[in-house]
């Protein structure tokens, strides 16, 4: 069924313009063009889905991408269909196909080709909905891949996938299905993750897909939330052991700023940095990380220089969006 039918041009615009997700895309491959050429092309094979973002960081050999599109919903306003499904699927099939996670190696942890995928709404749109979308993502993803081993003489080729957030029913946390999964415990040289060092029965049952992992394709996280902000601090010396204890402490996990969440990684052969995410950033937001991180590592004579966002806030992204699909229905 064509949706677009449903609607004349002037209710099409509206939509397209005010309920929109976002769909932020973590996959573990940023050093191989070819591969990544064939996962933006798999994006782009629905011309209503719009890469608005993308940041790769070939020391961690990752990539983010940022998919915007909008969603339609039925008549009572339940949501029953957006581009973004098709297209994020789309995605991860290409990824798998093209990446395999026993070859690759990098400075960030990761537990999957497709590491992570967090929807999150946009302009009108709802969390509820953002919920959706992941949950059917997450579907397809464990149920289409499952199918695909079964194709494969019963090769493990299935991915498992966990829910969190706003799409799992007790909104469990990103962090805690990735601490109980070994996601921060580096497994090559004390400071990098190569291939996949966890077992293959894997330790909590995923939310969709089997029990038992694939080498090659590792599992997949998905989920829901509001807006988040990343934000990495660069750490001017090699003590990887000294930026992760002010790491910790800038945290609040480690008791310091509320609703941030960080990494003390290595980043290049002279520097480390701190990764941040910000889960509130119009509450507590990179200026005052960024001071924190700078009084912390003064105590420790330690330099420090200028954060960076690694993203965009959500009005440049909605701006992006709309200004691509109008140039696309421009005559």
């Amino acid at each position: 069924m064509d949706f677009n039918q449903t609607f004349d041009n002037d209710k099409k615009k509206t939509m397209k313009q005010s309920m929109l997700l976002c769909c932020k895309v973590y996959i573990s491959e940023s050093r191989n063009d070819a591969a990544l050429d064939l996962i933006e092309r798999a994006a782009r094979r629905d011309g209503e889905t719009v890469i608005v973002n993308k940041f790769k960081d070939d020391d961690y050999n990752r990539v983010r991408y940022n998919l915007v599109s909008y969603v339609v919903h039925d008549s009572l306003g339940c949501p029953i269909y957006t581009p973004l499904q098709q297209s994020v699927v789309a995605m991860a099939e290409a990824a798998y196909g093209a990446v395999n996670l026993e070859a690759h190696s990098g400075a960030h942890p990761r537990l999957g080709v497709v590491d992570d995928i967090v929807c999150h709404p946009l302009a009108r749109a709802s969390l509820d909905e953002a919920a959706w979308l992941a949950k059917t993502i997450a579907s397809d993803i464990g149920s289409r891949f499952q199918a695909f081993r079964d194709v494969l003489l019963f090769q493990n080729n299935a991915v498992p996938v966990y829910l969190y957030g706003a799409a799992h029913p007790t909104g469990r946390a990103l962090e805690a299905i990735r601490r109980e999964l070994g996601f921060y415990r580096p497994n090559f040289m004390g400071n990098q993750w190569a291939g996949w060092a966890q077992p293959e029965i894997l330790p909590e049952k995923p939310d969709l897909g089997p029990e038992s992992v694939s080498r090659a394709r590792g599992v997949a996280m998905v989920g829901a939330r509001p807006w988040v902000s990343t934000y990495n601090v660069p750490i001017m010396s090699t003590d990887v052991s000294a930026t992760r204890r002010i790491a910790l402490m800038v945290s609040a996990r480690g008791g310091g700023l509320p609703t941030v969440q960080t990494l003390g990684l290595v980043h290049g052969e002279d520097s480390t940095e701190i990764a941040c995410m910000l889960l509130e950033p119009n509450q507590i937001g990179a200026d005052r990380v960024q001071k924190q991180v700078e009084l912390l590592a003064a105590g420790l004579g330690l330099d420090v220089e200028k954060g960076y966002f690694t993203d965009v806030p959500p009005e440049i992204i909605i701006e992006r969006y709309v200004k691509s699909i109008s140039n696309d229905s421009s005559p």
